[in-house]
């Protein structure tokens, strides 16, 4: 089996409910190529076809869990066939207590995939004696239970950052509202007020910068546009000296009013922009439904 040597391989496993979903969800939109509820046994074979083509997978994300039923009992063979060939991925290992899983099963109304006559507990249970042996060999294990879905994105990404091979930046982008507050974990903080707002615009107000027609209201400004190659040969002098340095997660926040149109159309471009130069980009719109309910934005 062969891989490129530089390749970034995570595997997500853990109790069904601890965020595994989320935790993909993350890696997808940081390029990573995402695969849920793989059968262990198609690991081997899966990361020889990543590995074929023009472009071969660099970056590669599976859930591997106990909905595989008795197919996830073939995980430790793929582990040790990965292992054999050079492979080492990271196995992140997701749990939380018993009472925030029953609490999110509530909220959820979702089956638990072992539940059978008995209840959620029993079924939860019965899915740690399971998945102990996995447990024991994870890299990482994060326990999700006091933890916001920011909170545990954050985490994530200082994970991934710290185990990565990919010697680039994980970057992520906060667009938000100054009227609701600056967000606590910036790095660096971009202040957009001063461009044209669509809030002014009658047809433009109701919509968002994810829409074509905010987005081009914005970024066609001749004021824009200027700001906006300060900011890239800006950030082209940081992003180099930050890597030198040894900095691996960079948070950027872009703010407007009220987070809702200017801030969210420039953080889209210049999630584009970072992705061009083969960063990791993960955006968050903060305050994009905050602003919706009016005030400039």
């Amino acid at each position: 089996m062969y891989l490129n040597p530089n390749a970034s391989i995570v595997i997500i496993t853990g109790l069904s409910g601890a965020g595994k979903s989320h935790a993909l969800k993350t890696l997808e939109d940081l390029g990573y190529f995402c695969v849920d509820n793989l059968p262990p046994s198609l690991i081997p074979k899966f990361m020889e076809l990543c590995s074929q083509g023009v472009e071969p997978r660099e970056k590669i994300a599976l859930v591997v869990d106990i909905r595989g039923g008795e197919f996830f009992q073939d995980l430790a063979d793929a582990m040790e066939q990965m292992t054999s060939s050079g492979i080492n991925p990271l196995i992140l290992f997701l749990e939380a207590d018993d009472d925030t899983l029953i609490k999110r099963y509530k909220l959820t109304r979702r089956r638990h995939p072992l539940s059978g006559q008995g209840g959620i507990l029993e079924a939860i249970k019965d899915e740690r004696n399971r998945l102990k042996s996995i447990r024991d060999r994870a890299t990482t294990i994060v326990d999700t239970s006091n933890l916001t879905p920011a909170e545990f994105r954050k985490g994530l990404l200082e994970i991934i950052s710290r185990h990565t091979k990919i010697k680039k930046l994980i970057i992520t982008i906060i667009s938000f509202g100054f009227k609701h507050g600056l967000p606590k974990d910036a790095d660096l903080v971009f202040d957009v007020r001063f461009v044209p707002n669509p809030h002014y615009v009658a047809e433009l107000q109701p919509l968002t910068g994810l829409e074509l027609q905010v987005s081009k209201f914005v970024l066609d400004s001749a004021l824009t546009r200027r700001f906006l190659r300060h900011l890239t040969d800006f950030m082209d002098f940081l992003l180099p000296n930050f890597i030198e340095e040894g900095k691996t997660h960079l948070t950027v926040a872009i703010g407007c009013t009220g987070g809702q149109h200017r801030s969210v159309a420039i953080a889209e471009h210049l999630k584009s922009y970072f992705e061009s130069k083969e960063h990791m980009v993960v955006v968050e719109h903060r305050d994009i439904h905050i602003g919706e309910s009016g005030g400039p934005a």
